[in-house]
């Protein structure tokens, strides 16, 4: 019955028209809004009512949320559902948002078997359950410039499609069984040579933090997907064409139709 319910209202959505002043707000603040076809800004404008109707945004810190940032957040969780099956991340409630980076318990263990804890500096984190944490400063930096590798808000949701199943392990729910073959070798082929790049001291286009464990792995290289596409197709060819296949997107094309 609330399933029912639940599709009820967002069909609903599909018939209002999308506020004059968010429109605005996405095409100032989410330059890869331009780079979508028509169809998809259509659909993107959709998803983004559905998600603002259904997560909680709070402010932290004595950060008053507006729209501003409600949609330019919304528009680039949102970005990562074009074109595919999804449940508009059931498992996420509320979007805390700070005005610029916030503390986090941090724990780890050193080479030598040594316990580390305290607190650590971030930009954004996302739990298992329930929320996501965003820097403001971060997001609107990295919402600017769509083509420089690093998206936080990018990072922290792809963190929330990995977790469908229940973990975060670098290995979100695929459309087909078929395709966990390819995707298991490609992306542990990948994920290893990073580790090992980043052993040797060798620069990498992929962000060598995504070789901690296997789930910033895919956060890292979905951040490069999007902000860096002609590199990653150019020194990463296969990695690129698991990731076109998992999000049914191509941003290179879309980067070629506009040059």
């Amino acid at each position: 019955m609330f399933e029912t319910l639940r599709k009820w209202r967002r069909r609903r959505f599909d018939k209002l028209p999308f506020p004059a002043a968010w429109l605005g707000i996405l095409r100032e603040r989410v330059p890869y809004y331009r780079l979508l076809s028509h169809d998809e800004q259509t659909e993107l404008r959709k998803l983004i009512r559905v998600f603002l109707a259904e997560k909680k945004f709070e402010g932290c810190r004595g950060l008053e949320i507006t729209d501003e940032i409600r949609v330019t957040i919304a528009a680039q969780a949102c970005i990562l559902l074009l074109n595919r099956e999804h449940d508009f991340y059931a498992g996420l409630h509320s979007v805390l948002v700070y005005p610029s980076s916030f503390l986090a318990p941090s724990r780890f263990v050193d080479p030598a078997g040594v316990v580390h804890e305290g607190d650590e500096s971030r930009l954004g984190e996302a739990w298992l359950r329930g929320a996501i944490i965003l820097s403001w400063d971060e997001v609107r930096r990295d919402s600017g410039d769509f083509q420089d590798g690093h998206n936080v808000t990018l990072h922290e949701f792809a963190h929330q499609l990995d977790q469908q199943d229940g973990t975060f392990d670098g290995a979100p729910l695929l459309e087909k069984r078929s395709h966990y073959r390819s995707w298991a070798r490609v992306l542990m082929q990948e994920y290893r040579a990073l580790g090992q790049a980043a052993e040797r001291g060798q620069e990498t286009l992929i962000d060598q933090y995504g070789a901690t464990d296997p789930a910033e792995f895919f956060a890292v290289i979905t951040e490069a997907f999007f902000e860096s596409p002609k590199a990653l197709k150019e020194k990463h060819p296969e990695l690129y064409e698991e990731l076109k296949k998992f999000f049914h997107q191509d941003p290179l094309a879309r980067l070629e139709q506009v040059h």
